[in-house]
Parts: structure tokens; C-alpha cells; sequence
């Protein structure tokens, strides 16, 4: 019966021994993991944001230049100007959203 429990206490201790090496090397690599993840979704965030900023001086300056803008594309500029604020956006592209907010909207052409 002695031996069965020394036998049971080395086996708890190998695990423990084994338990507190293997712990901080599979915390380490899911801290890796992790900030690989945080690097790509940031990566991916700044690269929607300037997608976004090109798409959105592009509509100001073809919108601006004729002095009306459709509905349809006075949306869309505020759906994209919401997303690229939202993804930390700023700047020259505030003085193009108030621009665009001040051209008249093209009423529909009837057939």
C-alpha cells in the first residue's frame, strides 16, 4: 500500500513538474497568437480606412465639381464617412463631408 501511494505521489509530482513548464510556454504562444491577430485586424482596419478616404475624395471632388449630388450617392458618402470616422478617420476629409453636405440634392428625372 505504501509503495501504490509513493508511486501516486511521484506521478502528482511529475505532473505538477511537467504542468508548471508546459504553462507558461502555452500562455506564451497564445500572447503570440494574439497579437499576431491584433496586428492583422489593425493592418486590415487602416488599410479599409484609406480605401475608404480615396473612395470618399473621389465623390467629393466628381459631386463638388458638378454642384449637385443624387440621393443614392449623398448616402453612400455618409455611409462611408460613418465607417471611416468609426475606424478612427479624420482630418481634410471633414472639411470634404461638409462640402458635400452643402450640395443640393438632384431631384429625379422623369421619363
Amino acid at each position: 500500500m505504501r509503495e501504490e501511494y509513493a508511486v501516486i505521489q511521484m506521478v502528482i509530482q511529475i505532473i505538477f513538474s511537467v504542468y508548471s513548464v508546459l504553462l507558461p510556454i502555452l500562455v506564451g504562444y497564445i500572447i503570440k497568437l494574439l497579437k499576431d491577430q491584433k496586428r492583422e485586424r489593425d493592418a486590415n482596419a487602416k488599410g479599409t480606412m484609406l480605401l475608404l478616404r480615396v473612395q470618399l475624395i473621389e465623390y467629393h471632388d466628381r459631386y463638388t465639381a458638378r454642384g449637385t449630388i443624387p440621393s443614392y450617392a449623398y448616402q453612400n458618402f455618409k455611409d462611408m464617412y460613418a465607417a471611416y470616422h468609426d475606424l478612427g478617420g479624420n482630418g481634410m476629409i471633414e472639411k470634404m463631408k461638409q462640402e458635400v453636405d452643402d450640395l443640393e440634392l438632384e431631384r429625379k428625372q422623369e421619363a
